[in-house]
């Protein structure tokens, strides 16, 4: 039998069995012991089942949460493939729909069967392709985040555009929150935005990419995109959890926009981050928008200001990066609070495959977006030749004022 197998955090006040089976068979065929013996023969091959019970110590903390001692376990529920379409929709209502609503479950992972995977895109350019559209082969990329700029003019924003090229960076992307305005259409975003790069790119031979934020409403975005593609966009900047998995989905899976998708987590923390209901990190945050098509993903660090738990991190960047799995590797973009004295950390964490992120890590420093974009590329150079960073900084005037501003953190190899 074809199925997806779920694994979920289970707590009952009584039989965690009892309940594993009645969310096998909730999800599935509704009833069983009730059916007569060829109604039961005709629906089996539809029918859930519990594939494996692990039973986990009580713990004082989850009572204390929930306010009554509660049994857990980690338990597996086989979902016939047969029962559901190959999309995601299907897949999430199926194994955790109305499962959602119990507030005493948490779904940890989803597995599928080779076959079912072949139906889904994975990222259309990865690792590799990006890779190749920067030029970059043996470090970790360098991006850099639009802050500050509603209400300013293309003036600014290109004038921008070409301080953080100039500093070094790889990749520009929006502000997750910038939409179309008078004063920041998104064609004029693209074409403006393109031609200042290009501008850079003559003027240094570094190329650098800017990833447009896709916004608008949701019937209206393939065309949108489309045009984006006519334009020359380099990548698409996506709140995908705004919108739904499926409709990632739908823009990777269109020829006539073939453009890299960087999935932004926005709103993803209305779903992820309690430790006993909801879903894991890495299956939210990192699986499933593999399997969908994106070619980056956004999430937030263990270190900065809206921290996630390390151990979580590291999953959602194993889950991008699976070398076992038939698709394209997916970019791990740790976010949010990263300055240059952080990049020992990432680079120890999230290794060389993997893109540094900074907003205010790069146009906070003393010396601009210019003098942060070399501040993080000294510190990258710095980290990948053994150097600690206060060593590197006593040769780079950029990398010694971000120190002095934000500090370092030294990581023994």
């Amino acid at each position: 039998m074809s199925a997806v197998i779920a694994t979920y955090l289970i707590h009952d006040e009584k039989d965690i069995r009892k309940k594993a089976e009645g969310i096998a068979l909730g999800l599935t065929v509704g009833t069983w012991t009730d059916l007569p013996a060829l109604e039961q023969e005709q629906l089996r091959k539809h029918k859930g089942e519990v594939v494996a019970v692990e039973e986990l110590g009580e713990s004082e903390r989850v009572n204390v949460y929930f306010g009554k001692r509660l049994k857990r376990a980690i338990v597996k529920i086989a979902y016939p493939t047969v029962n559901f379409s190959a999309d995601l929709s299907a897949l999430l209502v199926t194994t955790f729909g109305k499962l959602s609503l119990d507030g005493e479950v948490r779904l940890l992972d989803l597995e599928f069967p080779d076959e079912w995977k072949q139906q889904f895109p994975g990222p259309r350019f990865g690792i590799d392709g990006i890779r190749d559209k920067v030029g970059v082969h043996n470090r970790p990329l360098l991006m850099s985040i639009f802050k500050g700029i509603i209400g300013r003019d293309l003036a600014y924003l290109t004038s921008e555009l070409k301080k953080q090229a100039l500093g070094g960076v790889d990749l520009v992307k929006d502000d997750e929150i910038l939409f179309d305005s008078e004063l920041l259409p998104f064609e004029k975003r693209i074409t403006e935005g393109k031609a200042a790069l290009q501008e850079v790119y003559e003027q240094t031979g570094k190329r650098t990419l800017y990833a447009v934020n896709l916004t608008g409403k949701t019937f209206a975005l393939k065309d949108k995109a489309k045009r984006a593609a006519e334009l020359g966009a380099d990548v698409l900047l996506f709140n995908v959890f705004a919108y739904g998995l499926d409709v990632l989905q739908a823009l990777r899976e269109d020829e006539e926009i073939a453009l890299p998708i960087m999935a932004h987590p926005a709103f993803s923390g209305a779903v992820t981050p309690s430790e006993f209901y909801g879903v894991a990190p890495s299956l939210w945050l990192g699986k499933l928008l593999r399997l969908a098509g994106a070619d980056f993903v956004l999430f937030p660090s263990p270190y900065g200001s809206v921290a996630l738990e390390r151990e979580q991190a590291l999953g959602i960047a194993k889950a991008l990066t699976d070398e076992q799995e038939p698709f394209a590797r997916a970019f791990p973009v740790p976010s949010a609070g990263i300055h240059p004295g952080l990049v020992p950390l990432l680079v120890r964490d999230f290794g060389l495959d993997s893109i540094v992120n900074a907003g205010g890590g790069i146009h906070g420093h003393p010396d601009g977006a210019i003098g942060g974009g070399r501040a993080f590329r000294a510190a990258i150079d710095a980290v990948l030749a053994g150097r600690p960073l206060r060593a590197a900084a006593a040769e780079n005037e950029a990398l010694q004022k971000a120190i002095d501003r934000w500090g370092v953190v030294e990581v023994e190899a």
